[in-house]
């Protein structure tokens, strides 16, 4: 845990939220912002920053609790699907730095625009390919 991550506190109460699930790993919940009907954060109870810091276990924990938590709202809560975000670090838009996805549950027509718009790009696709291949 970390004193001054505001999701730690949330796990140790000392901030109230609207649980939708817990296990022994994980917890998933309300997000405050209000923006989307039923948008729900998914963090592991384990104190971790983000992806790029997480043990394997963990991520694999928090992953089977977005399927769950996916998969009842489809399949129990008359949605049609969701979509699954995640940002890792302060540039990419990460804002709590505490492994966090978010789950937005949608239904045709809902009007939620989740996907984010980007600008392009003009480098060639091999170009891109040979600076970001793995050996």
């Amino acid at each position: 845990m970390n004193d001054n991550c505001v999701f730690c506190k949330i796990l140790n109460k000392e901030i109230p939220s609207y649980k939708i699930y817990e296990d022994e790993f994980t917890y998933a919940f309300l997000d405050i912002s209000k923006d989307v009907f039923g948008h729900t954060l998914v963090i592991p109870k384990k104190h971790v920053t983000n992806i790029l810091d997480a043990d394997e276990t963990t991520l694999e924990n928090v992953i089977k609790t977005i399927k769950k938590v996916s998969k009842h709202y489809t399949q129990n809560c008359g949605f049609e699907g969701v979509n699954i975000m995640n940002a890792n670090h302060e540039s990419a838009g990460q804002t709590v730095f505490h492994l966090h996805f978010h789950i937005i549950p949608r239904k045709t027509g809902d009007g939620v625009d989740a996907w984010p718009k980007f600008d392009g790009s003009n480098e060639e696709l091999q170009n891109v390919c040979e600076k970001l291949k793995m050996n």
